[in-house]
């Protein structure tokens, strides 16, 4: 790991140690971004500097920003998210220029972080599917224990269709899914 590598990944973790949400007795915002550090270095060994910074500032101070000052319902839901997408490629970019990189990386943490060219993007691709392995791995089961059968498939299959063919595939090995919930993940 590179020194700047090193010191955008610690301005990351500083600012999410800061989160007063607590998972397991750490800040959730930097438990989060260590998981998906671990998802990521798992699925994609060799990922560029700027994958593992997007992958670590996924959700980057996201508690400053709360759910419940948008909107009710899913264009309020989608305003939030677009706006969480919008700060984090900022804040992150910023922690990257501290650390030493270019313009033309801090520009391309923003693309990443913001989603854009999901599908078309291999890099924008890969963090939307370390993303989904992370919900997976580390959130899926209490999310799905605090859901009906039928917002549970509804969140599954949404989850699936942002996902690579590759990452699906890997999901129907690594996970024991219900037969309902694998069949979205189906080719």
């Amino acid at each position: 790991m590179t020194d700047r590598l090193a010191k955008a990944l610690s301005l990351i973790d500083t600012a999410n140690a800061a989160d007063p949400t607590m998972d397991g007795g750490q800040p959730a915002a930097l438990l989060y971004g260590e998981r998906m550090t671990v998802e990521l270095s798992r699925l994609f060994p060799s990922a560029s500097d700027v994958l593992q910074i997007a992958a670590r500032g996924q959700h980057v101070e996201r508690w400053l920003l709360s759910r419940k000052d948008y909107p009710e319902g899913k264009a309020g839901y989608l305003d939030w998210r677009r706006e969480q997408a919008r700060r984090h490629a900022v804040r992150v970019a910023g922690m990257m220029e501290t650390a030493g990189y270019s313009p033309e990386d801090c520009t391309r943490v923003g693309v990443l972080l913001r989603k854009e060219g999901l599908k078309r993007d291999p890099e924008v691709q890969a963090l939307e599917d370390v993303i989904c392995f992370t919900f997976l791995r580390w959130y899926f089961a209490d999310f799905a224990a605090a859901r009906d059968a039928t917002e549970v498939l509804d969140i599954v299959t949404k989850t699936a269709r942002k996902m690579s063919a590759e990452g699906r595939a890997r999901v129907l090995v690594e996970f024991a899914l219900p037969p309902d919930l694998a069949a979205a993940f189906q080719p």
